[in-house]
């Protein structure tokens, strides 16, 4: 019998759905994860669902399954089915040739090299289900919104969903209902998850953007470590471990993690980090708003500006469309409605320009962004590579330009301090806390607080960045657990100034003044706000705060979005004295050093013009590239000479690979042969060379490598 489940609007559920255009009728499914998603396998035919009260549909009301790749298809042609395609980029058919042997594996692919078609090709072919671990709410909706409007049945499982949402998936999940899940590495601990591993017949799990596993990456994130946990609970279910930056030691470290066997070396595929089409460079300036002007003026096409804060991104965005060039900016303190809106804004070229933090470009596959200007360098080159990396992805020349002034070497470096504050200073926080959550020596263990952490720094006059760090250290240190989620409530005012002075009421005009006075940028962004700080100013309680504000958002004054719920501490440990309190080297001087080393990284390749940019980049991920790439700003710069420095260097390099004790000659013709250029610049750039590097002679037509 056809059961219609009465839910909140916020849980899943089905409406009735006519599409005379495309000749579709039958119920949509509205999806926790998406806005308006309708859930058709297929156009021009109708599909509907049969559920029963529980809210588990019935297998046997699922579309057939030749919507999957059938087990006799090829991987080309699940490929020309669903993405049109005639052939795999390079690796990819390597990469799923391996996962379809049932084989761990993991795949290093550059930003924009086709990831996701490694595990969605072989996830549609295998029979069960393909789990996703992925860290980015956006990321798996992105990517659930493209398999579905391929016909492809995929859901998520992320921690802004509620246990009935939660519940409702799993049992779909169990019935058969997608062939992809999406789970974010929070849920990995789900007692809910877990218990129902069984029944979802998993054939393949993808751990995406893998180095967060690794401590020594530049994003190392303790949920992942769960998946080991995963793994022991599904035995023979193949692993495939994806991301695009990871250095020697970070690969090495994931297939610890993961329970990769002995012989898994042969199963790991790289694909080159070279961009041969994307040209590195470094402006240095004190004005870098004229530079990025310039440019952007000088470079047409869409562009991302990268910064550090997101106050920065408000004041970038506003000078640019003053300017006359369309902007946008992005951060995470944006509302979910408005990240999309801007988000697709750029997207369709409606605006030329995204200011962004680094939460913008995780998973944006816009493939003709021309630029990528840092204003200033993130603390590593993994998240540099990253985020240049999102330019060019359709081959054609593109250009990243970090722009760098006096003053950014000494900002790079307090980096580490804020990162990792004296140790003092972080058992400092610890006794505070513990004070301030009134726990005394002896208790705590395994007990849970409330703890608003912003009431707390303002109560003890903590630094922020700081504060902030020395919790996250004693965390990795096993003191306790720390859940925040970013729960700040923002508040938006939607009425014009002048509407505003016009709107008297009794009951607000002492709140609505207090408001403008505490805080700025209400007008034209979420702010940022708390209740508790307007009720002292105010004499209101929190509460009644949060009723007035709620009044004013229904009326349409405001929008405030108020916090979803408050931070937490869970201890690990009983509270002890500070002066004994152990904070093991893996947890604050090893990570430390790991962090002061990739900053010094960034400062060499800021420092650096002697060396191809690509060259630089890629030898810090463990890869030899025999050529410069002859496009950035090193590679581009005159000697005196009047020669290309790119040649100058090739040259050098060249004579450092071949003539070798163990080959220590080579025919002048043969050596020039081996260079991308020829003709009389090879031979003077080659002579240059030799008299400055007396390792190496040329005796007549003979280059000689000397004995020491």
């Amino acid at each position: 019998m056809r059961q219609h489940i009465e839910e909140p609007e916020e849980y899943e559920q089905t409406d009735d759905y006519r599409d005379d255009e495309l000749g579709i009728e039958g119920e949509v499914i509205w999806d926790p994860l998406a806005d308006d998603t309708v859930d058709f396998t297929a156009a021009g035919r109708p599909y509907e669902v049969s559920v029963f009260p529980d809210g588990i549909e019935d297998k046997s009301c699922l579309a057939n399954e030749e919507e999957a790749g059938a087990p006799t298809d090829s991987p080309e042609a699940v490929l020309k089915r669903y993405w049109g395609y005639e052939q795999f980029r390079p690796l990819q058919r390597d990469i799923i040739d391996s996962i379809l042997a049932g084989n761990d594996t993991l795949g290093l692919m550059p930003t924009g090299g086709g990831k996701s078609i490694t595990f969605q090709v072989p996830g549609l072919m295998l029979p069960g289900l393909t789990m996703v671990i992925t860290p980015l709410i956006s990321l798996m909706k992105d990517q659930v919104d493209r398999l579905r409007s391929m016909g492809v049945k995929a859901t998520a499982i992320h921690s802004g969903m509620k246990r009935e949402q939660i519940l409702t998936t799993i049992s779909n999940c169990i019935y058969g209902r997608y062939k992809f899940l999406y789970v974010s590495p929070e849920r990995l601990s789900s007692k809910l998850l877990l218990s129902h591993l069984e029944g979802l017949n998993i054939s393949l799990l993808v751990v995406d953007e893998c180095h967060c596993i690794c401590q020594w990456g530049y994003d190392f994130r303790p949920s992942y470590m769960q998946i080991d946990e995963l793994r022991r609970l599904l035995p023979g279910v193949p692993v495939l471990a994806l991301t695009a930056t990871a250095t020697p030691l970070v690969v090495d470290d994931i297939c610890k993690h993961l329970g990769f066997p002995e012989n898994s070396k042969k199963h790991i595929f790289r694909r080159s980090f070279f961009r041969p089409n994307l040209s590195y460079s470094i402006r240095r300036t004190n004005n870098k708003e004229a530079m990025m002007l310039h440019i952007l003026q000088r470079v047409e096409g869409s562009a991302i500006i990268y910064c550090r804060n997101r106050k920065l991104t408000k004041s970038i965005a506003r000078m640019l469309n003053d300017q006359g060039i369309s902007a946008r900016f992005y951060h995470a303190g944006l509302s979910y409605v408005e990240r999309e809106r801007r988000q697709n804004e750029w997207m369709t070229g409606e605006v030329r320009v995204m200011v962004a933090t680094n939460a913008f470009g995780m998973g944006i596959d816009k493939p003709d962004v021309r630029v990528v200007i840092h204003l200033m360098m993130p603390s590593s080159l993994e998240e540099y590579f990253q985020e240049a990396g999102r330019a060019g992805r359709d081959g054609n020349l593109s250009y990243a330009v970090v722009l760098v002034s006096d003053a950014d070497e000494g900002k790079l470096k307090r980096k580490l301090g804020d990162r990792f504050p004296p140790m003092d200073y972080v058992l400092r926080v610890y006794e505070s806390v513990c004070n301030y959550l009134q726990i005394g020596e002896g208790e705590g263990f395994e007990r849970s607080f409330d703890f608003d952490i912003e009431h707390f720094m303002r109560t003890y006059r903590m630094h922020p960045t700081r504060t902030r760090s020395a919790i996250e250290i004693l965390q990795a240190a096993g003191v306790w657990e720390f859940s925040d989620n970013d729960s700040r409530s923002r508040l938006n005012i939607l009425y014009r100034r002048e509407q505003l002075y016009e709107f008297h009421e009794p009951d607000t005009d002492l709140l609505m003044r207090t408001i403008l006075r505490t805080y700025s940028g209400l007008f034209s962004d979420y702010v940022f706000i708390d209740e508790h700080v307007i009720a002292a100013k105010t004499g209101y309680t929190a509460n009644e705060v949060y009723l007035l504000l709620t009044q004013l958002s229904r009326r349409g004054v405001m929008h405030y979005i108020p916090r979803k719920n408050i931070p937490r501490l869970f201890f690990h440990t009983r509270r002890e004295d500070a002066a004994y309190l152990r904070i093991p080297p893996l947890a604050y001087t090893f990570r430390r050093e790991q962090l002061a080393g990739r900053i010094e990284a960034v400062l060499h390749y800021i420092a650096d013009d002697k060396v191809c940019r690509s060259r630089l980049l890629l030898a810090y991920f463990g890869e030899e590239l025999m050529h410069s790439c002859r496009q950035c700003d090193v590679c581009l710069k005159r000697i005196p000479e009047k020669l290309p420095h790119s040649l100058l260097e090739d040259v050098a390099v060249l004579l450092e690979k071949t003539l070798t004790p163990e080959n220590p000659s080579y025919t002048l013709n043969e050596f020039v042969s081996l260079l991308p250029e020829s003709g009389e610049e090879a031979l003077e750039a080659l002579r240059i060379v030799l008299a400055q590097d007396n390792r190496y002679l040329l005796d007549g037509d003979t280059l000689i490598f000397r004995k020491s």
